[in-house]
């Protein structure tokens, strides 16, 4: 019988708010908004990456991996260009939603 799934890995989920659920968080809303780049910094800093990459689709994309989120490259690059406040703030929210869980 062979091994198709690694034990402890966590299940396929998806982002635990949309990247339109800006009345979820205000308050990240408003920061993401307003000071945009320094909430890239600061996704980055919360996972260990180089500020210059916490913005776009790359930082998606390894989040996504990490956590097994569904999902694509294509979806990250498309949400990214067409939304990048929305999924920044989407990024924020579940990192910290993430952190209040201690799963992050």
């Amino acid at each position: 019988m062979a091994v198709t799934r690694q034990p402890g890995m966590f299940q396929p989920s998806d982002f635990q708010t949309s990247a339109c659920d800006c009345c979820d968080d205000c308050k990240t809303c408003i920061c993401g908004l307003c000071c945009y780049m320094w909430m890239g910094c600061s996704i980055a800093s919360d996972m260990n990456e180089c500020c210059l990459c916490g913005l776009g689709m790359p930082i998606r994309s390894v989040y996504r991996t990490r956590y097994n989120i569904r999902g694509s490259m294509c979806n990250d690059f498309m949400m990214s260009c067409c939304l990048p406040m929305c999924v920044t703030c989407q990024l924020k929210r579940d990192i910290d939603r993430r952190k209040e869980q201690g799963i992050f």
